[in-house]
């Protein structure tokens, strides 16, 4: 009994024999059975990691804001730009082994645009100026008039219809710290809109020919931006929050050329930007379409441009067979004499012969002044009434 076991097969009679007719289904069925259970769980596992990948086995819809029927407001960066775009042009200029491009905006219905000088300059007398609108319009352009010492110039369009001038607005109210806009072509990538402050006043900015005489260089009293200006940009506008013209994009500092139209070398924008104020250009740019040339107020000296001290020195020798005061000229008339350093014009600060020349540059010839000078250790002061000299 201690060996029994009643689960056992019987001790006798030999192995029993399956019934007949069911020998060998067994296995395959079971066979079967773990084949269907093995792609059960491959179809199972697919499945599965589609719906943790996908979310689903339909068309994926991903979530979306609505549409904005709503413009935006007129103060706005976006605002600003909608106003301005269709009064700023493109010019891409030709003549001889040059060519370059540049940015203008319309003044008036009849055409006039107003760029900078420089951008205008490689024309020169033969070349060719195609203008190009923000709508993608072209025509071509002849120059008005134009002038190195502003860095101004006035070119014209005929036969173009639906002219957007621009609003011209005062840089003389312009605070900084007040938003401004800048749109123009950097690297040819027309209707480009940059956004950025007034970051500082009466910048005294000298930029291209050759420094000396007073005639090749552009002198402006500038109002700076860290809105992005950039190769490309210049004479394009500078805008305040009503989309009003306030200056005229005219140059950059890069960190790797210094100061100049469009600062020199293709260096980008390091945030430091110069504008023509627009009081300024208005003046110039209604002499030039009314006469082809611009008046520059002087004071009829000649100053040492090498001087190193403080302040602008009067030179104490003739140069050219000039005298260094003019004789009967604005200075003569003020009592300027050879060898008188100024260090203010009403009231303001003078640090070198370009920041007087800026500072002069920044009136109208008649407009009367006062000058601080230094003559003998001792200190005085002079009323002077500018004169007017003209280039074109």
């Amino acid at each position: 009994w201690q060996q029994y076991d009643p689960w056992s097969a019987p001790l006798q009679g030999g192995p029993v024999a399956p019934p007949p007719g069911r020998r060998g289904r067994r296995a395959p069925l079971v066979a079967g059975a773990v084949a269907l259970a093995l792609l059960a769980g491959g179809v199972g596992g697919c499945i599965g990691a589609y719906v943790e990948r996908y979310g689903g086995i339909s068309d994926i819809k991903l979530p979306q804001s609505a549409a904005e029927e709503g413009g935006r407001k007129p103060d706005s960066v976006a605002g600003i730009a909608q106003t301005a775009l269709p009064g700023v042009v493109t010019l891409h200029v030709r003549g001889g082994a040059e060519q370059g491009t540049g940015t203008g905006f319309v003044l008036d219905h009849q055409g006039h645009i107003l760029t900078n000088n420089h951008v205008v300059e490689p024309a020169g007398s033969g070349g060719e100026i195609s203008v190009t609108f923000s709508g993608g319009q072209t025509a071509k352009a002849k120059v008005v008039g134009r002038d190195g010492g502003y860095d101004l110039a006035v070119v014209q369009v005929e036969g173009v219809a639906g002219l957007r001038p621009l609003t011209l607005g005062n840089s003389d109210s312009v605070r900084v710290g007040d938003p401004v806009v800048a749109i123009g072509a950097p690297f040819d990538l027309a209707n480009t809109v940059t956004s950025g402050i007034i970051s500082a006043k009466q910048r005294p900015i000298t930029a291209g020919g050759k420094k000396g005489d007073g005639s090749d260089v552009s002198y402006v009293d500038a109002l700076q931006t860290d809105a992005p200006i950039n190769p490309g940009n210049s004479g394009g506008p500078l805008v305040d929050a009503k989309a009003r013209v306030i200056g005229i994009n005219s140059a950059i500092r890069a960190a790797d050329s210094g100061s100049g139209p469009d600062g020199g070398a293709q260096g980008g924008s390091i945030g430091l930007g110069f504008a023509i104020p627009i009081n300024q250009a208005k003046r110039v740019a209604e002499e030039l379409i009314n006469t082809g040339r611009a008046t520059h107020p002087v004071i009829g000296v000649t100053l040492e441009m090498e001087y190193a001290g403080d302040g602008a020195r009067v030179s104490e020798r003739s140069k050219d067979g000039k005298e260094p005061v003019l004789p009967g000229g604005p200075g003569a008339k003020a009592g300027i004499k050879a060898g008188d350093v100024i260090t203010k014009v009403d009231g303001a600060p003078v640090h070198s012969g370009e920041e007087l020349i800026v500072k002069i540059r920044s009136h109208r010839p008649g407009d009367t002044l006062v000058l601080t000078l230094q003559r003998g250790g001792k200190e005085r002061s002079v009323r002077l009434s500018l004169g007017s000299s003209s280039t074109g």
